[in-house]
């Protein structure tokens, strides 16, 4: 062999005994998963930068779960906010079983209020109840109120995502595994649009009387409007929910439903690279979905492939300063939705729709006028709700949380929604010491269906 073939051969030994480890641990950390064992950090923490990835879809009859069109449906991907519809299943199991009630204050912790953007910013000590919570988790996609949620319900962020892990194993959601309530980037943190197509299905057969909760167009906290980041609702005839989701390693995620001639149907797009290319896709799909019947097998009949989430990095956020990543997951309502290719059609069909406008549904801080029930927050493992004492927030501390929220939200006369004047504070935090210490919540709250 000459000195260059040697050397040659060498450096190539060296290459592919640096990379391999980091091509085989994560789909042995995730095959562990699978097996009901928790993946070591230290592996699934290696993650494929994209290159020309194929972005997963789905897209699903409600009634039958047959399938109707997909692409790479099964392979993991991290699911940003998405995972809150995990969230609120959790907690809507929570709520059926009798551990709490929708009304049920959460005390909000110091770890929730150290939560990265979006958030309500609420400061700790503050309470919401759980109802009030689900809307702005949906609304605002706020991860704050995720962790809020979560300690109130299972006691620690820990915990609840035990109950998550759980619920998907339950549900046969076959490539997810999750460590927190919120979406916030974590290797081990990790679904797939065939998963996420599973659990917008159960909560909508399992959760019917809830479904209002995913299509909110709007809330008004106070004299603040918070508007959704669902580019759908108000644009796309008969669309009805879900969620959507984004971080940079996730690209732009979203799980929408829509319901046309008495049929309902899910689609799942993951890993966009912009709020508005993910609703012209999930658009697309909707139509495709409609306009075919489901003949193919079941969501969950689809083999399972997983592997190793891409991450979107460099193809979502190239270029994009931490402000605009920020303000990407909100898209200009004012603007037509892009259309792809050959659907040129049903894109412009959307984009000559009005813009959207809603009437808020008013949400509030504090308990519920009258309620005397027990407040749920952080506590030690099977300590049941109630077993702890929160002190009720001071009226100072209430006017922070509103102060702080109502720097950070859109203002009012947001474009793309009705502007409404501002009616009775649902909080009253400027009230006297008096009516501080005996209502923190004076003004009975009016939820109205949101229009769309």
């Amino acid at each position: 062999m000459s000195r260059k073939s040697f050397c040659s051969s060498l450096r190539l030994t060296l290459l592919t005994a640096l990379v391999a480890p980091g091509l085989v641990a994560p789909d042995l950390a995730f095959a562990a998963h699978k097996h009901g064992k928790a993946a070591p950090a230290h592996k699934a923490a290696v993650e494929a930068p994209a290159v020309h990835v194929p972005t997963p879809y789905v897209a699903i009859d409600v009634d039958s779960g047959r399938v109707i069109a997909e692409r790479n449906a099964t392979r993991a991907w991290y699911p940003a906010s998405v995972t809150k519809l995990m969230t609120v299943y959790v907690a809507l199991e929570a709520v059926k079983s009798g551990r709490l009630t929708l009304d049920t204050p959460l005390v909000v912790s110091a770890r929730a209020a150290r939560m990265k953007p979006s958030k309500m910013g609420f400061a700790p000590g503050t309470q919401v109840t759980l109802g009030n919570a689900l809307k702005m988790l949906m609304v605002k996609s706020a991860n704050d109120l995720a962790v809020t949620i979560a300690e109130g319900v299972s006691g620690s962020v820990e915990a609840f995502a035990d109950e998550m892990n759980a619920s998907a194993r339950a549900l046969g959601m076959q490539e997810s595994h999750f460590v927190n309530p919120n979406g916030l980037h974590d290797p081990n943190h990790y679904s797939s649009a065939r998963d996420m197509a599973v659990l917008g299905r159960a909560l909508l057969l399992r959760h019917p009387d809830h479904a209002d909760l995913f299509n909110i167009g709007a809330f008004r906290l106070g004299e603040q409007i918070v508007p959704t980041h669902n580019g759908l609702i108000g644009r796309y005839p008969g669309a009805d929910g879900m969620k959507t989701g984004f971080t940079c390693p996730a690209g732009f995620n979203l799980v929408a439903s829509a319901s046309r001639s008495g049929r309902r149907v899910i689609v799942v797009v993951f890993g966009d690279t912009s709020a508005r290319l993910r609703t012209a896709h999930a658009a697309d799909l909707l139509n495709q979905a409609f306009a075919s019947s489901a003949a193919n097998g079941t969501v969950a009949d689809l083999p399972s492939v997983g592997g190793t989430p891409p991450n979107m990095q460099g193809i979502a956020c190239g270029g994009r300063s931490k402000a605009a990543q920020l303000a990407a997951e909100s898209e200009d309502f004012a603007a037509p939705i892009a259309a792809e290719g050959e659907a040129a059609v049903s894109g412009a069909a959307i984009a000559a729709l009005p813009r959207p406008t809603y009437e808020p549904v008013d949400l509030f801080v504090g308990p519920a006028p009258g309620y005397q029930g027990p407040v749920a927050g952080p506590r030690p493992v099977d300590t049941p709700i109630g077993a702890i004492a929160y002190s009720a927030p001071l009226a100072a501390a209430a006017a922070t949380a509103i102060s702080h929220h109502a720097a950070s939200a859109p203002k009012p006369a947001a474009r793309g929604h009705k502007a409404v004047a501002p009616k009775a504070a649902a909080v009253k935090v400027a009230s006297a010491k008096k009516d501080a210490k005996a209502k923190p919540s004076a003004a009975k709250p009016k939820h109205k269906a949101a229009a769309h």
